[in-house]
């Protein structure tokens, strides 16, 4: 597979491509696999593959293979021994054949010779395995080994580490990793450098829309709100608790007014208005009045609002009977102040003349 890389918000993501038919037949795309989920998950299984006990059991691990690779030296030099032991025995018999019998010195020089050859390739194949099984840990690179359980994640996790250096250290860990794109879920093998494995399945990732779609607990919050709050106090209060929209942003009136229209949620007028609540010209019809003496008998505090919008609109309770007698009563006693008014007359300064 190949990489291809994207810049999506701000960083470079990875997507995995076969296209091997694509390039050599010109048939579409195998498989495309978004990688930013992969290699979160691959970083985090080596984070916590480095760990102290992990590094201590490697370190275990290569002390008994250098114990028995100590014991098949043991064994390689035995071999060498038991060649040279045939080719001396091989050299004592030629030198002791009588000249004259040219045809048993022929045979015995060629099974010296033969004998010889073993004993070069025994000790070949002995000094080969030596420098191979030569490499052996000192104390000093121990403490270093098991030090990278402590600085490795840090390194990997920290915000400053390039993802190319990411990459050279992945390589120094893994011998591959092998994808398989499957119906629902995404089959990672991962194979260390050792031949350890390790199997992941991982969900696919979601399309872009769907990233994009508000969390249902917020739709609901929003929907529980509604019932005493406008939609203005309800954005204010999403943000007091630290909600944000599925782009990243605060919330405002026109957000959670789309949200309220995109999934079909009452509104508040609707949920007043089924609580029981009238409006203004409802109110002025049982008072006596237009609708505009509502708001001044609101303003007053004679009447009680509720307030279900952004524009200052109002519903009202039902007006008792006993509210009604007191507007009624207030109403009379303002029509006969304004008839005092009207009927009487300035004194003159100077008297009656």
């Amino acid at each position: 597979m190949t990489v291809c890389y994207h810049h999506r918000q701000g960083r470079l993501t990875p997507d995995y491509i076969c296209e091997k038919d694509c390039v050599q037949k010109s048939e579409p795309v195998c498989q495309r696999i978004p990688g930013a989920g992969i290699d979160e998950e691959v970083g985090r299984l080596l984070v916590g593959s480095v760990t102290p006990l992990a590094l201590e059991v490697a370190l275990n691990v290569q002390s008994e293979i250098q114990t028995r690779l100590a014991e098949a030296d043991r064994l390689r030099q035995q071999q060498v021994e038991r060649a040279q032991y045939e080719a001396d025995r091989a050299r004592v018999r030629y030198m002791r054949v009588d000249p004259n019998h040219r045809l048993v010195a022929d045979t015995l020089e060629a099974q010296w010779n033969e004998k010889l050859r073993a004993l070069t390739e025994v000790k070949e194949e002995c000094e080969k395995q030596q420098r191979l099984d030569s490499t052996q840990l000192s104390e000093e690179q121990k403490a270093k080994i098991l030090a990278l359980a402590s600085e490795f994640p840090k390194l990997w996790q920290d915000a400053k580490t390039a993802d190319r250096d990411r990459k050279r250290m992945a390589r120094l860990l893994l011998e591959d990793v092998t994808l398989r794109r499957e119906q629902q879920e995404i089959n990672v093998q991962v194979r260390f450098k050792g031949g350890a494995t390790r199997e992941l399945r991982l969900p696919f990732p979601k399309a872009a829309w769907a990233l994009r779609k508000t969390k249902p607990e917020i739709i609901g919050e929003i929907d529980r709100l509604l019932a005493d709050h406008t939609e203005g106090e309800i954005a204010q209060i999403l943000n007091e608790q630290g909600w944000r929209s599925s782009g990243g942003a605060a919330f405002t009136f026109s957000i959670v007014n789309h949200l309220r229209w995109t999934y079909k949620i009452k509104t508040r007028y609707q949920r007043l208005r089924e609580r029981g609540l009238l409006t203004a010209r409802e109110v002025a019809q049982i008072i006596g009045g237009v609708a505009s003496s509502v708001k001044y008998w609101r303003h007053l505090g004679v009447l009680s609002g509720v307030r279900y919008s952004e524009k200052e609109e109002y519903l009202y309770p039902s007006p008792t009977p006993d509210l009604i007698q007191e507007i009624r009563r207030r109403r009379g006693l303002r029509g006969k102040k304004s008839d005092e008014n009207k009927h009487s007359s300035p004194s003159s300064p100077l008297g009656a003349v």
